[in-house]
């Protein structure tokens, strides 16, 4: 294991602790990404609405403009009891708070009358009594609203058994209840809390509480307890934990057994609302009687009396995202426990998802490090799809609640950071290997190798290139005089030096031979005016080289200056990469890379530092160039024409390179002839030589010697097209 690839466990195994905590806080964020899960899975595959002995009696818009505003009086209330009773409810529950005396009583009304006998207000009839007496002997379950002024709690109209520990303290606590009036609270079968989701901050309704607690007593629900006076049941029978009080696990009342949550709420499982729940209390009320599809409706059924009128303000909203009456929700929690269809989260659903949590991203992290984030990315795919099948098929055929997005979001982001750092360190050693192999490669190459798919195979393309050699003369004689590590030191200043041209000129250096240099250009990527190119850099090198041995940077003395040769060619050669499988260099050869060798070696016979190929000559563009005779190559069958690059564009537009070229084709037309004014054209040329280049002496004064050089040289043949 690499350093890199240690720092990337430790920090990944870092971030996926941190997630497994967070998700073991369970912070607010993630319990509402969790319900807004457990809500999509709802609207996927709702409950389905089924005809029950469920209805909402609806005190609707229609209600109150033919019975007037609301609240009603409670005569009518009582007539809408009384009428529901003979119709044979099985219970009526009243999501509807009775805290305040009915305000429009007569004896009420007339009591604000001053000067009223008051023997004669007793004789007047009294709502709230026309009200407790109707609903006394009647199934009728009244709800109260929660408090936190004075200190009334309702009374409990039903027994409680418990077994396993005390659940008494799980439910949400209750500090006080909206009163209810002495008789009404006296003479009803049932009373139950109406409150929906108390101490909650979503609109949402999501689970109800079925139980409220003040310490030592419970109190049930509006829904629970319309549900045990159907049944006639007097008492719950409350499952706790075996071996921890304070938690519930289950309420029996009759013949239905209802599994809740630790603090005993029921997760609701809502269907769709319709119109089939809802019966107007106008058809209850009517003057004639209810009809007999009414009737029938009623008959036999829990009946919640409540309200939809917008302006009444009890609207919830449900999983499914509708707007409801708050009354359906009481409703739909006893359809749900009739049809035996719950939704439950298990206690080891928590401990399961922080569990998932930390292997997921630890695997995450072994796979991204060791492997690959592809694999990983991959693995992590796989196991998303898995966890979201699983936590679907839990929810669609057990009602099991498991969440699979706090996994899949912890893994995303232990997957991301530790792919994030694997590229940082990535991207940190392509820029060290680019840094190293920057001295060798030019920037076309590292940009080939890092961006071409199949870059680094065997094989390679026949492409026109300019290939250049430089050598550096009389090194045998250098390295005698020099021990080993003064040599290498000698060899890594010149060719450090000389090869900064090739990459400033866009070439690429092929390799280092001893003290020798191979580029080559037009690859691996085309390079325009490669020819020029090529020149270019070899008359940079010829500057350079100046430069340090006036400044005697190899230490020989002024003296003693270093010289090179320098051979151009340009032709057809294979570029690619070259060698075994494992280990390979990109490199070109064919008879063009012969050429140009056999050129630099032909520098020390013509006393010249830079000579070029006629095929390269041809091509160049404003190089100063003399014919430096037609020479034969070792290996080649014919002879090869070469020039010699005395200079740049600016030598090359000189008046006296103009004067030179002119006498330098007076000579090449003497050699041709075998005139006797040879010496004389020569002397007059080495006079002007040292104002162009001073290398140019070394040339001329072997020039005689190669006479026969010239023999074939057409003095009007140009070595490029005219410009």
């Amino acid at each position: 294991m690499t350093r890199a690839q240690q720092i990337g466990v430790i920090i990944g195994l870092a971030i996926v602790a941190v997630l497994t905590l967070l998700r073991a806080s369970d912070p607010q964020l993630l319990r509402s990404i969790r319900d807004v899960t457990f809500d999509e899975y709802q609207r996927l595959s709702p409950r389905s609405f089924e005809e029950l002995p469920v209805r909402v009696i609806d005190i609707d818009e229609a209600s109150l403009r033919e019975f007037g505003q609301w609240p009603w009086p409670r005569d009518r209330l009582a007539l809408l009891v009384d009428r529901l009773s003979e119709m044979g409810a099985a219970a009526i529950a009243f999501d509807i708070l009775f805290a305040e005396p009915d305000r429009l009583s007569p004896r009420a009304v007339l009591g604000n009358v001053s000067g009223i006998d008051p023997s004669l207000l007793s004789q007047l009839p009294d709502n709230d009594e026309i009200f407790a007496d109707s609903i006394a002997d009647k199934p009728v379950v009244l709800g109260f609203g929660l408090t936190n002024e004075g200190t009334y709690r309702p009374s409990v109209k039903a027994g409680f058994a418990f077994t396993g520990e005390s659940p008494v303290g799980a439910p949400p606590h209750i500090n006080a209840a909206t009163p209810l009036r002495p008789r009404l609270e006296a003479n009803a079968a049932g009373i139950g809390h109406i409150s929906l989701n108390p101490g909650s901050s979503s609109s949402v309704v999501r689970a109800v509480p079925l139980f409220l607690t003040d310490g030592e007593q419970l109190y049930p629900n509006l829904a629970l307890e319309a549900l045990r006076v159907a049944q006639g049941v007097s008492t719950y029978v409350l499952a706790g934990a075996p071996d921890a009080a304070g938690v519930m696990v289950s309420v029996k009342t009759g013949d239905f057994v209802v599994p809740v949550t630790a603090a005993g709420e029921l997760w609701l499982y809502v269907s769709p609302d319709r119109a089939q729940r809802y019966v107007s209390a106008r058809h209850v009320l009517a003057e004639k009687g209810a009809s007999a599809e009414v009737s029938a409706a009623i008959n036999g059924s829990i009946v919640f009396i409540g309200t939809s009128a917008a302006g009444l303000q009890d609207i919830r909203v449900t999983a499914l995202g509708e707007n409801v009456p708050g009354v359906s929700l009481h409703a739909q929690t006893v359809e749900q426990i009739l049809t035996g269809r719950y939704l439950s989260r298990p206690d080891w659903a928590d401990g399961l998802e922080i569990f998932a949590i930390a292997v997921l991203g630890g695997l995450l992290v072994i796979l991204t490090t060791f492997v690959s984030p592809a694999v990983a990315l991959a693995c992590g795919l796989a196991i998303t799809a898995l966890a979201v099948v699983a936590s679907w098929l839990c929810f669609s055929y057990a009602g099991l609640l498991f969440d699979p997005l706090a996994p899949i979001i912890s893994g995303s982001v232990t997957h991301f950071a530790a792919t994030s750092f694997r590229i940082l360190v990535i991207d940190r050693e392509r820029r060290e290997v680019r840094r190293a192999f920057g001295q060798y490669l030019s920037p076309s190459l590292l940009y080939r190798i890092e961006h071409t798919r199949d870059a680094l195979r065997l094989g390679g393309d026949d492409r026109q290139l300019t290939v250049m050699f430089v050598d550096v003369r009389h090194f045998t004689e250098i390295s005698e005089r020099l021990p080993p590590t003064a040599v290498v030191g000698f060899l890594n200043t010149l060719l450090d030096a000389l090869s900064r041209h090739v990459v400033a000129n866009e070439g690429t250096l092929d390799k280092f031979i001893g003290d020798s240099i191979m580029a080559f250009w037009n690859a691996p990527v085309d390079v325009a005016d490669h020819e020029t190119k090529a020149v270019r850099a070899a008359l940079a090198m010829r500057e350079t080289l100046a430069e340090l041995n006036a400044a005697d940077a190899f230490g020989f003395g002024k003296d003693q200056p270093v010289g090179i040769g320098i051979g151009i060619h340009t032709g057809i050669a294979c570029v690619g990469n070259m060698g075994a499988e494992t280990r390979f260099n990109y490199s070109a050869v064919g008879d063009a890379v012969n050429v140009a060798a056999r050129i630099e070696s032909s520098c020390k016979e013509v006393g010249f530092d830079i000579l070029i190929s006629e095929d390269t000559a041809r091509l160049q563009l404003g190089a100063a160039l003399l014919k430096a005779g037609t020479i034969g190559l070792k290996g080649k069958s014919s002879r090869t024409r070469l020039f010699a690059v005395v200079g740049d564009e600016r030598v090359t537009q000189s008046a006296e390179f103009g004067e030179l070229r002119q006498l330098h084709n007076q000579l090449i037309e003497a050699f041709r002839s075998r005139s006797p004014d040879t010496r004389r054209i020569v002397s007059a040329i080495r006079l002007k030589t040292k104002m162009i280049a001073p290398g140019l002496a070394e040339f001329y004064r072997r020039i005689s010697r190669r006479a026969e050089h010239f023999r074939d040289e057409p003095i009007s043949e140009e070595a490029r097209p005219a410009q």
